[in-house]
């Protein structure tokens, strides 16, 4: 099984004979129509190109179809959360007869169309966020983002060493429910040594308790959209709410960098915020101490991969499968800070640098 800090190469990715009968695809012939003979066709579908995570996700896919000859279309949300673009996007590509479609969901709105692609003999890779319904995909490439979030809560109760934690969280959504963000949510307070209650809801936990290392008051939990001036927003609710905060979790390191401005301006910098991403610009706001620990993950791996299972399911009808114990293919994560706490695995961030966005 992959654990937290391992970083998963190219070559890890294992692919097993799909015959006519997996029942992994509705369509009963494994997915993915087209020939080897003529272009192979596939859909990169993002949740939006405002974030620095996607728009790497996207080079990552152009470099590998150039590299495998597959002839992309590149579609996206105008903004996270947009369904109804994406769906847009999956018809597309039934129409175009593309042979798969690599796709980070906006939301449980797009699932009926995914299986409708799947119906229609397209193989279906789900990208850093699992659907909610497995017959919406037949594989996700993904951080395991509960260990992301584990890492950063770890680190957390350490760098606290028995302080009382008085805790934000800034979470992605407050109008929909998102694997990804339950997972790192969800994660982080695990991490902490708090008891999440519902793992796939968010908020429903005890205000107030012991975490692994002393006491914890959770203010609040607030949507953020991922964005940054969301998550300066978010901060500035939970502020008002109790200016005694001292730890910030936060979804993506946009939103940390917003929310990190929005303490700064109330003249509250000595506060630990977390986030996960792991991006070029997020780990350099970690060698700036702007974001004290992240968990880097890697968007540019998940694309490749998904790029070269199409290519390698239609050239020889092998079809990628999931990590061992685990329902998806992971790749990988590895905490991120300056200040390595014991008993922790980590890498600071020169070394994460060198790496960001995988």
């Amino acid at each position: 099984m992959t654990t937290a800090g391992s970083i998963v190469t190219l070559s890890l990715l294992a692919l097993t004979a799909c015959g006519g009968g997996d029942s992994s695809s509705p369509s009963g012939d494994g997915g993915a129509s087209g020939s080897a003979d003529g272009p192979i066709g596939v859909s990169l579908i993002v949740k939006t190109t405002t974030n620095p995570f996607f728009v790497a996700m996207q080079e990552g896919a152009e470099a590998a179809a150039d590299a495998e000859g597959v002839e992309l279309t590149v579609a996206a949300g105008e903004e996270d959360g947009d369904e109804d673009t994406q769906i847009q996007a999956i018809e597309n590509a039934i129409s175009k007869g593309d042979a798969g479609i690599l796709i980070t969901p906006n939301g449980p709105a797009v699932e009926d169309a995914l299986a409708k692609a799947r119906d229609a003999g397209l193989f279906v890779i789900a990208l850093d966020t699992p659907p909610s319904e497995p017959e919406a995909a037949d594989i996700t490439f993904a951080t395991d983002n509960f260990v992301a979030g584990q890492e950063i809560g770890k680190w957390t109760a350490a760098k606290l060493a028995g302080e009382k934690a008085t805790i934000a969280m800034i979470d992605l959504f407050d109008d929909k429910i998102v694997s990804v963000d339950y997972n790192r949510d969800q994660g982080f307070l695990d991490g902490m040594g708090i008891d999440t209650a519902d793992a796939e809801k968010n908020g429903d936990e005890e205000k107030t308790g012991s975490y692994s290392g002393g006491e914890y008051e959770i203010v609040g939990n607030e949507a953020s959209q991922g964005a940054e001036d969301g998550g300066r927003t978010a901060a500035e609710t939970l502020l008002s709410a109790n200016p005694d905060i001292n730890v910030v979790y936060t979804i993506n390191e946009p939103a940390a960098y917003g929310a990190y401005e929005a303490f700064k301006a109330a003249g509250k910098e000595d506060v630990i915020v977390v986030s996960v991403d792991g991006g070029c610009a997020g780990v350099g706001q970690v060698d700036e101490g702007i974001i004290d620990a992240t968990s880097q993950q890697y968007p540019v791996k998940m694309a490749e991969l998904g790029v070269q299972a199409i290519a390698e399911l239609v050239e020889t009808g092998e079809a990628p499968k999931p990590t061992d114990g685990k329902e998806f293919f992971d790749t990988g994560v590895a905490l991120v800070t300056n200040e390595a706490q014991d008993g922790l695995e980590s890498i600071d961030a020169a070394a994460a640098s060198d790496i960001c966005w995988g």
